[in-house]
């Protein structure tokens, strides 16, 4: 997953595959995702997105299963 942001457009870019879009559909105001052909999420813009999406801050945090957990600790 890449996510990126355009500071002179304040556009936040999240690109989750690199198949090729086959269709973008507008979810909500300033907010668009791009399908493939089977309709699988390809990558996703958010127009304003310090207001939209609040991207004053950006983290990452993998989280792992509980059974995941488990199996490392045992």
């Amino acid at each position: 997953m890449k996510v990126r942001y355009f500071l002179d457009t304040d556009t936040a870019f999240v690109e989750f595959t690199d198949n090729d879009v086959a269709e973008t559909r507008e979810i909500g105001e300033n907010i668009y995702v791009d399908l493939d052909r089977q309709g699988n999420l390809v990558s996703m813009t958010i127009e304003h997105a310090r207001t939209n999406a609040r991207l004053q801050e950006f983290s990452y945090q993998e989280v792992a299963s509980q059974a995941e957990s488990r199996r490392t600790t045992a």
